[in-house]
């Protein structure tokens, strides 16, 4: 059983769940916008997401001097090496534009996690900002880059399926900041930190709700679609009324973090039935 965990935990802390999250609601997008396959995007979004989670994780660790370079560490560089070269490699097979898209989210990315100003704090520390960068560039890789890479104009229905995912993505994280409500930093202004347990949670459902409304503005032809929206909608929610800070981080960072790929899933199983 501790070999298991140690498993595990070595897969999410490298950020491999994460990125598997990430590829999936990539491919939930090829099955919004019935676009074929694109290995490259989804490469990209998911080698890209080790890159950029562990740099974000294990920047400051490594300029904080000579951090001690266990087994574990020296792990998480080789994985992150190695999703460097598959990240670049996906990059040069994207069309032009959605290579400067996926610059932008590097960008952002960047200024989240490096010291740009004199007084050396990131936007990561900026009170209350996390939630909106991390979903903003949620929403530039697993929408923007697919649609843009497919030669698809941002008609309404991409502006609709980018706000939802923006929503989504935005109580997902709820569940993350009420976990660490125990560990984070009180000058970070987190939203449980601001309004309490209680009325995140109630924000979340809210934002659920309208999650559903803009479901209904595209329900033309695609009733499968909208069933397993509801599937998900009823399973994030689950997740967000059992949120607590005792709760342990697999509740999040394992099971919570599974929802994209569950919506994958669904997505496959309608895909084959209809």
């Amino acid at each position: 059983m501790g070999v298991l965990k140690r498993i595990l935990d070595f897969y999410i802390q490298s950020s491999i769940h994460v990125a598997l999250a990430v590829f999936a609601f990539i491919r939930v997008t090829e099955f919004l916008f019935y676009l074929l396959p694109n290995p490259y995007t989804a490469g990209f979004g998911f080698f890209g997401t080790i890159v950029g989670y562990n740099f974000v994780k294990y920047d400051a660790l490594a300029r904080s001097g000579r951090p001690k370079m266990s087994t574990r560490l020296k792990l998480f560089i080789a994985v992150s090496f190695v999703a460097f070269w598959g990240a670049a490699y996906c990059f040069f097979h994207l069309k032009p534009l959605t290579q400067i898209v996926s610059g932008l989210c590097l960008l952002v990315t960047a200024f989240y996690t490096l010291p740009f100003f004199p007084n050396k704090r990131n936007a990561r520390s900026w009170s209350g900002l996390k939630i909106y960068i991390v979903s903003l560039c949620w929403v530039g890789v697993t929408v923007a880059l697919p649609v843009l890479d497919a030669g698809i104009d941002w008609t309404t229905d991409f502006l609709l399926v980018s706000a939802k995912r923006f929503i989504l993505v935005v109580v997902l994280l709820f569940i993350f900041e009420i976990i660490d409500l125990a560990w984070d930093d009180p000058h970070l202004k987190t939203v449980p930190q601001q309004i309490g347990v209680k009325n995140t949670k109630k924000l979340g459902v809210f934002l659920l709700v309208i999650f559903l409304l803009l479901e209904l503005f595209q329900l033309t032809e695609s009733i499968p679609r909208f069933v397993g929206n509801i599937v998900v909608i009823f399973t994030t929610s689950g997740f967000l009324y059992f949120a607590h800070e005792k709760r342990s981080r697999y509740y999040s960072t394992f099971w919570a973090e599974s929802i994209p790929i569950v919506m994958w899933l669904v997505g496959l199983v309608f895909q084959r039935i209809f």
